[in-house]
Formats: C-alpha cells, structure tokens, sequence
C-alpha cells in the first residue's frame, strides 16, 4: 500500500501576531518537500522532491499564492474560528 499526501499547518505565536505557513508533501511516512513561509520558497529533502521544488519555485503566479497564504489562509481562519477555539471557556 502506498500512500501520498499533503498537510498545510498553520503555526500562531501571540495571536497573529507573528503567523507561519507550513505545507508538506508526503509520501509512505517520508517528507520529500515543503514549503516555509519564513524560507520562502518551496525545499526538497529527497532527489523527487527537489526536482518538484525547483519546478514549483519556478512558478511565479504559485509562488505569490504561497507566500501570501499567511495572510489569506491562516490569519483569516483565525478569525473566523477564534470564538469558538481562543475564546472558549
């Protein structure tokens, strides 16, 4: 059985105040590439995965997708889900 699959993470210090944006690729429990919001651009940990690095950081219509996922991804799911998590008591 093999299995491939993707997780964005979203990583909040203080609020939003300081906001990171984290995606993973994965395939049979090893992480072949990722994209860092605080790096930038997309890194390879295995030879598949850089050549899918590279071709992704060539991108450029991707590559602002990404690096502004902080602000329409994570910042605005924390808004729109603090009540119910933040808040909460």
């Amino acid at each position: 059985v093999f299995q491939e699959f993707g997780t964005t993470e979203c990583h909040f210090i203080n609020g939003t105040e300081k906001v990171r944006f984290v995606m993973r690729y994965i395939y049979n429990r090893q992480q072949y590439a990722m994209f860092d919001s605080e790096v930038g651009h997309y890194v390879g940990f295995t030879p598949y995965g850089e050549r899918n690095a590279k071709r992704l950081n060539s991108d450029p219509e991707l590559m602002e997708d990404r690096r502004t996922a902080v602000d329409t991804y994570c910042r605005y799911n924390y808004e729109v889900s603090r009540p119910f998590s933040v808040e909460r008591r």
